[in-house]
């Protein structure tokens, strides 16, 4: 069965949005992610991250790292409200997001990377599909902003599996949610 990681740069003040703005990368830090899309052959996002990704990594050529992964490998797209992706092997996820993934995760391949995309790793914890939570957590705060976890995210518990602290002041924290065990059980009732 495969597996779903996710990853996400995140604030100390567990802000999400626009790591644009804010976030400290190093080459390290570079390779740790290019070794976990290695790993991967599918890529599952949100609908905003995917407009985001969509809006500029087709811009990219082979000469930007990750650019040819991330324009070649096969996309999903989690929304209600996207009708058509334009972006290279894109397609959009109809009906039940946690039945449509649940059947993802059966199929042959490597493994299914989530990049960003707040709302769909929080669904995906909430219904037991996500195997491993990487956060690239920035030292810094911004103070306002769309945030990994809201007032109404259901409580999850997780185990710490790896860190590893970056040259920028960037620490990776590798979580396990301890409740990975149901992973089977969701995947089997959507068989």
């Amino acid at each position: 069965m495969r597996k779903i990681n996710a990853w996400l740069f995140v604030t100390l003040d567990s802000v999400i949005e626009a790591p644009e703005k804010w976030v400290m990368a190093d080459d390290d830090m570079f390779g740790a992610i290019e070794e976990d899309y290695a790993k991967s052959d599918t890529l599952l996002l949100g609908r905003r991250t995917y407009e985001t990704f969509a809006a500029s990594w087709p811009e990219r050529g082979s000469e930007v790292p990750n650019s040819d992964w991330m324009n070649n490998t096969r996309k999903y797209v989690a929304s209600t409200t996207l009708e058509s992706p334009e972006w290279n092997n894109s397609a959009v996820i109809e009906g039940d997001v946690a039945e449509a993934v649940a059947r993802l995760k059966l199929e042959d391949g490597k493994d299914i990377m989530v990049n960003g995309s707040g709302v769909l790793v929080r669904t995906l914890m909430h219904n037991h599909l996500l195997d491993e939570l990487r956060l690239f957590l920035h030292p810094v705060v911004v103070g306002s902003g769309r945030r990994l976890f809201d007032d109404e995210s259901d409580p999850v518990e997780l185990a710490l599996v790896g860190s590893h602290a970056y040259e920028s002041g960037v620490i990776s924290l590798t979580y396990k949610p301890t409740g990975a065990s149901d992973t089977d059980s969701t995947v089997r009732e959507a068989q």
